[in-house]
């Protein structure tokens, strides 16, 4: 429609003009001594509009041959970008694909654009780790040493691949320089959380456990197994004294030393230090909350020495716990030890007779056996010493 429309427009104004022309009976004079020149109006008029053609034309390919150099640049710049977000595309693409040898080629296409290279060196450093080649990873790293705007994607992640690679000294700097600028977001501290345990920095572990529990970043099976392990590592210590164990000790939250797991570490650590008290309330403690059988070996390992009010104690507590779990073979193992150190010969090998028929771990037959051919052995009674220690050496084959 606009193209019939400007057509008629054309048509009306040639029209106009013809008739115009035609009755329009003017004359120009151009008057240059000696010579005079006459035409007539509207041929006047026809070498005007052409001069003016060619003025425009003439002018026209000045200015254009004047852009051009721009023209080219500008369009050697948008293939420049269009190529280099193309090779983007393609890395990013490969990356996910699991294709790292083409998506480190592709990156390097892409870092022609300085728009591109941050991203770009971030995709190759993370294909060639993903290849095993390091040190072309710490090259691409490298180049984004000087780029301020990349720096906290850069640190993040060399933090992430060098856990990967179990380098924690270098994570643990790179979450250093992270925290000196003020960046502290989950995934940094889940990072950071990974590299102090290969690290083995136990109290690190511990305050980031803390923190990522209150942002509910960690799962709590999780969150409980790595408090285990850095309360097992610090009460194991091996540069520990009494009142150090005890600050040790004492310096875990009220609620965790109740934890079957933390307690029975606890008074392992306790009884390496012949600090039986010690490990035996602890013992007591946390079987009030929980029952587990590695408490009970624990508690047998505390034995008071014989005679001593605190044996008694741990005989009345074991026949108290008996009424409650009567076919428990650690318990009735202990009991019987403990019968053993305060020479109570019957009940002793009653209890630990019962435990052999209700043992299945080869540990506790083992120990059962051995603790009843020392009690034979005790009474005399050479023949079944003898048979319980053959039945102690072929539970240790096992």
């Amino acid at each position: 429609m606009r193209i019939f429309i400007r057509l008629l427009i054309l048509f009306a104004l040639a029209v106009g003009l013809a008739v115009g022309a035609r009755y329009n009976p003017g004359n120009v004079v151009l008057f240059f001594p000696p010579y005079r020149i006459d035409l007539s109006l509207n041929f006047f008029l026809f070498l005007l509009l052409l001069t003016f053609i060619v003025i425009y034309l003439v002018i026209r390919a000045i200015v254009t041959t004047r852009k051009m150099p721009r023209k080219v640049a500008l369009y050697r710049q948008n293939k420049r970008e269009k190529d280099s977000n193309k090779a983007l595309r393609e890395a990013l693409k490969a990356l996910f694909e699991g294709r790292f040898g083409h998506a480190e080629k592709a990156a390097m296409r892409a870092t022609d654009l300085p728009d591109n290279a941050g991203v770009a060196s971030l995709i190759g450093a993370r294909a060639a780790h993903h290849m095993s080649q390091y040190e072309r990873r710490d090259s691409w790293f490298a180049g984004l040493e000087q780029d301020g705007t990349y720096k906290v994607a850069r640190l993040v992640s060399m933090t992430e691949l060098l856990v990967d690679q179990h380098h924690p000294g270098k994570a643990l700097e790179a979450v250093r320089e992270l925290n000196a600028n003020g960046t502290r977001h989950i995934q940094v501290l889940r990072w950071a959380l990974k590299a102090n345990q290969q690290a083995q920095k136990w109290q690190e572990v511990l305050k980031l456990v803390r923190t990522l529990d209150k942002h509910r970043a960690l799962h709590p099976a999780l969150s409980q197994r790595l408090r285990e392990l850095a309360y097992e590592d610090l009460l194991k210590n091996q540069g520990h004294d009494a009142e150090s164990l005890r600050r040790v000790w004492y310096e875990i939250p009220q609620a965790e030393r109740k934890s079957a797991f933390i307690a029975s570490t606890a008074a392992t650590a306790f009884n390496s230090h012949g600090l039986f008290d010690d490990a035996r309330g602890i013992v007591e403690k946390a079987l009030a909350e929980e029952w587990d059988e590695r408490l009970m070996r624990a508690y047998r390992d505390a034995a008071a020495s014989e005679g001593s009010a605190a044996l008694l104690s741990q005989i009345e507590h074991c026949e108290k716990w008996s009424e409650q779990h009567p076919t428990d073979p650690e318990l009735a193992l202990t009991l019987g030890t403990l019968c053993l150190r305060q020479k109570l010969w019957g009940k002793a090998q009653r209890h630990m007779e019962q435990a052999l028929s209700d043992a299945v771990d080869p540990r506790t037959v083992r120990e059962g056996n051995l603790k009843l051919a020392q009690l034979h052995e005790a009474l005399g009674q050479a023949e079944e010493a003898a048979s319980h220690y053959r039945q102690c050496a072929m539970a240790t084959m096992l």
